[in-house]
């Protein structure tokens, strides 16, 4: 499943591994290196002046103008979505009997 994180950026949910309120990133010195760190590797993308949220995933690092709860309630809604039961081959088939 994907996960949208505003300005126009998709991820795949599997691959997150983090997400980090913006305004902690400078309370934490290994933070702060690993963000230095990403950004010479040009490994970081989106808005930095406006970011609420950093979502950490195993190849990138996204910066996001949407906050911490608003893109865990997304992630939620994905993983409670994929533990739902598909039941669209059943309709399928009684739409057919009934014809």
């Amino acid at each position: 499943m994907f996960i949208h994180i505003g300005n126009d950026t998709v991820i795949h949910s599997c691959d997150v591994v983090a997400i980090i309120d913006y305004h902690l990133i400078s309370s934490s010195t290994i933070m702060e290196e690993l963000m230095t760190e990403s950004l010479k590797e040009k490994r970081v993308a989106g808005p930095i002046e406006h970011a609420k949220s950093v979502m950490i995933t195993k190849e990138m690092m996204y910066y996001s103008t949407l906050s911490v709860s608003t893109l865990k309630k997304r992630a939620s809604m994905i993983s409670t979505i994929s533990k739902l039961d598909d039941f669209s081959d059943e309709i399928k088939e009684l739409d057919s009997e009934e014809v």
